[in-house]
């Protein structure tokens, strides 16, 4: 049975994932800093481990990666979920809250992936960095989230060009506005009305629309798929900065 580690585990996209690999017939180890979100969404499903770590730190993502291997034997998948959002203006962001991204976003993906090469390179295994639209699409109130997903895009394509020899594949995937129980919460009606009308599949993706395709990337299917970024966005991205009532009335 093939195992993933799966940072960010115990909510929204990471949770969704867990479900559907363990549907497919995978071993998770669910990875979150709040352990009791965790152990309560862990003690509702088969087929999971959990284990609670900071993975800004380096030491306890070595004891993560050591917990996984001395529990299951080995690490097929590594999904680098777990992120941090801060959004605010240049002049308000200070340089505590930059790192305080940082450190989540971009330095947690970087020391997961390097702790668990070792086992990957064994497993010939696949990596799925979770990036995001604002790291391709610049916005107001984003400078360190936006620039922390944009270096994980590019770090993926570091990964991807380093580890190819290996047979480990390195991806990234992009996701656009989410329904998540935070969106729901903090999005004003104009804030909804204006992401439908930007969005070409005018609405808000799903959890398990950008689960489907963590999976699909850690999966054989997606065998000669290394070093790309995939939007997973409603077309979001593809738009650009095109008037949506320039796209006329689908009606």
């Amino acid at each position: 049975m093939k195992t993933a580690i799966i940072t960010g585990a115990a909510r929204g996209i990471g949770l969704a994932t867990t479900d559907i690999l363990c549907a497919q017939g995978w071993q998770v180890m669910m990875v979150d800093r709040d352990e009791e979100e965790l152990v309560l969404q862990a003690a509702q499903r088969s087929n999971v481990t959990t284990a609670s770590y900071d993975i800004s730190d380096p030491k306890q993502v070595e004891a993560m990666v050591a917990q996984a291997l001395a529990t299951h034997g080995q690490i097929d998948a590594l999904v680098n979920n777990a992120g941090v959002a801060d959004f605010g203006t240049i002049e308000d962001t200070t340089f505590a809250r930059w790192r305080r991204v940082m450190e989540t976003n971009l330095d947690g993906v970087f020391l997961c992936t390097q702790a668990a090469m070792p086992a990957l390179k064994k497993s010939q295994g696949a990596v799925v960095n979770i990036a995001s639209i604002s790291g391709l699409r610049a916005s107001t109130l984003r400078v360190a989230y936006g620039t922390s997903k944009a270096a994980v895009i590019h770090l993926t394509q570091q990964q991807a060009a380093e580890l190819g020899e290996f047979g480990v594949r390195v991806n990234s995937v992009a996701p656009g506005p989410v329904r998540t129980k935070l969106a729901i919460a903090v999005h004003t009606q104009d804030i909804i009305d204006a992401y439908h009308d930007a969005i070409p599949l005018n609405r808000y993706g799903r959890e398990a629309e950008i689960g489907q395709v963590i999976a699909f990337l850690c999966s054989e299917q997606a065998s000669f798929v290394t070093g790309q970024n995939i939007s997973v966005d409603g077309g979001f991205e593809s738009t650009g900065i095109g008037l949506p009532s320039l796209r006329g009335d689908p009606q």
